[in-house]
């Protein structure tokens, strides 16, 4: 198990140092800030006195963490653990951190700070060796969005392969052979396995994927719009996209209305997670449902039972439903 003085060698500070960054000391410069809190998202060290706390005292709070505050989907995500954090009489402590691993287990380590034993997840970067350590730790842990085999039972995440074949089992229903993807431009698993289903559905209709209908940007609404303009600036020919979340879809749509193209009589566009704006965007968004709540829901039930040492075996795998609405429709070229 990682000590302060493991994380003051590697960091090459001193050990009151790499207290000030475990207390959030305003001392501490930026730049030593980012080397110590990287040591320990590399070791996974976690601040002992904060781990005595887990055995020693219980709170009422039931945490989770998630990587912003304004996305929809993430809020969705809180607003699940927090529905059964109130009707089992406790408190939602949020914690947020960016997707890399040193902010990722600064939030953690700010609920263990606040001694809470029952947690939500949402992790992306932090190695699956330290998020190990982590569920020894902590009885209560859970992943969400995220499968670790040796935690399988501490895991509630969506089939994003499948997600991925039935976009595209949709679009070549409607005679779509030319289909472009947009995709966010974070390396995390999310994006890659999405298009990895899709590519991997298309041969059953003979029909192959082109690394240069491919675009990649930030997974919001401006990123949409960019992509949609970085596909059309090169002047190949598609009559589908489908894009890695529901906000970049709908920032693409605004881009290709503006650029003359009607949705979807020209081009069709397929989501991803059935936020709330996607069933209000005009067109309606046609996208595969990501059951973000009832698997929050889930996630804080199940680390309510482990932090009690109920445990079982049980997979807690979900599979994303396609939403049908009004932005997919039969390839233009076929009508």
């Amino acid at each position: 198990m990682s000590t302060i003085k493991d994380v003051a060698r590697a960091a090459r500070v001193s050990i009151a140092t790499v207290s000030r960054v475990v207390n959030n000391d305003a001392k501490v410069s930026d730049k030593t800030r980012a080397s110590v809190l990287k040591v320990m998202a590399d070791i996974g060290y976690t601040p002992n006195a904060n781990a005595r706390a887990l055995v020693t005292q219980k709170s009422s709070t039931i945490g989770v963490v998630i990587p912003d505050l304004t996305d929809p989907f993430f809020a969705s995500l809180a607003n699940g653990v927090d529905q059964v954090a109130r009707q089992h009489h406790m408190q939602l402590l949020l914690s947020t951190g960016q997707i890399s691993a040193e902010s990722e287990l600064q939030a953690i380590n700010v609920l263990i700070e606040r001694r809470c034993d029952v947690m939500v997840v949402h992790s992306k970067k932090i190695k699956a060796e330290v998020l190990l350590k982590l569920a020894e730790k902590i009885p209560g842990l859970v992943l969400i969005d995220r499968y670790i085999a040796a935690i399988a039972h501490r895991c509630v995440w969506l089939d994003n392969e499948e997600g991925g074949r039935i976009a595209a089992r949709h679009l070549m229903s409607l005679s779509h052979q030319h289909i472009a993807y947009i995709s966010s431009k974070y390396e995390i698993d999310d994006p890659l396995t999405r298009l990895k289903g899709f590519t991997e559905q298309l041969p059953q209709q003979h029909l192959t994927s082109s690394p240069d209908l491919i675009a990649y940007e930030e997974p919001n609404l401006r990123g949409g719009e960019i992509a949609a303009q970085k596909l059309l600036a090169k002047g190949l020919p598609f009559t589908a996209i489908f894009v890695y979340n529901d906000a970049m879809a709908i920032g693409a749509i605004s881009t290709l209305e503006d650029n003359g193209f009607k949705v979807p009589s020209d081009i069709s566009i397929i989501g991803f997670d059935d936020v709330l704006f996607s069933r209000y965007s005009r067109p309606k968004l046609t996208t595969l449902r990501y059951p973000i709540e009832q698997m929050a829901k889930k996630a804080a039930l199940l680390a309510l039972q482990l932090s009690k040492g109920e445990v079982s075996d049980e997979e807690h795998k979900y599979i994303p439903n396609l939403v049908k609405r009004e932005s997919t429709a039969i390839a233009a070229t076929t009508k």
